[in-house]
């Protein structure tokens, strides 16, 4: 099968305007995304999908791949989707702008786990070290089954661990040297070429809507989701605190 890595950028980011641009190490955080990706042994290529002049000035400056899309589009699902369908590949990976860190590796895992069949699209979870994120709405939970297919992903804590997890006063609560088994979802995707095309084309449903997870549109529509275990972590840059705290990580790690 053939795979491309297309990482969609956009500038006007509510939160932090211009964020895919703003210097890391000396580079722009859309570079590091990029040639990190570039790294995969599983992808036959990389393309920046951008609504952006300047992002897309950018990266062919440091002699990258990157297309315009339209500005209209909701999300930067709908922005690859556009991009996939002028393309001729088996598996579109989606890998965020905003992760400078992402791991080749991670690439290389999420295409492999479409060697499935059953699969439409496949993903990545990694184990909870730390309690904090378990009632951390923003580090969304998962659930799968015995063959690594997502059941469910949430922003609240679960599946609930009925002996060892108490909620006391409104307070969530473990029990001191409890063995809780909790996986986080890593938030790169792979495609079907296919399934992304449609999953694109259909509406927003009740659970994506309450949970604000995409993901659980493709599972109320009945398409399958492959996971597999990683042991990278990776963070992405959503405010300028996170990008002097990536900042600092890369400084420490060289």
């Amino acid at each position: 099968m053939t795979a491309i890595v297309v990482i969609p950028a956009r500038y006007d980011s509510t939160r932090f305007p211009g964020k895919p641009l703003c210097p890391l190490k000396g580079r722009p955080v859309i570079q590091h995304v990029y040639e990190n990706s570039k790294r995969s042994r599983f992808a036959d290529d990389v393309i920046v999908a951008t609504d952006s002049e300047t992002i897309f000035e950018r990266v062919m400056a440091f002699e990258g791949k990157a297309i315009m899309t339209d500005k209209r589009h909701p999300s930067g699902t709908d922005r690859i989707a556009e991009v996939a369908a002028s393309l001729d590949y088996d598996i579109i990976v989606n890998v965020q702008g905003d992760e400078p860190l992402i791991r080749p590796e991670m690439i290389d895992d999420v295409i492999a786990v479409l060697d499935d069949k059953r699969a439409s699209l496949g993903t990545l979870v990694k184990r909870i070290d730390n309690p904090d994120e378990i009632t951390d709405p923003n580090v969304v939970k998962v659930v799968f089954d015995p063959e690594m297919f997502a059941l469910y992903f949430s922003r609240a804590p679960m599946p609930f661990h009925r002996d060892d997890w108490k909620i006391r006063d409104c307070r969530f609560q473990i029990a001191e040297n409890s063995l809780f088994e909790v996986y986080k979802h890593i938030g790169i995707y792979s495609y079907r070429r296919e399934a992304l095309i449609a999953f694109s084309g259909m509406r927003p449903t009740r659970l994506e809507q309450t949970e604000k997870l995409e993901q659980l549109r493709a599972l109320e529509h009945g398409m399958k989701i492959k996971v597999r275990e990683t042991f990278f972590e990776t963070y992405g840059v959503d405010t300028p605190e996170d990008l002097e705290r990536v900042e600092k990580w890369l400084s420490t790690s060289l």
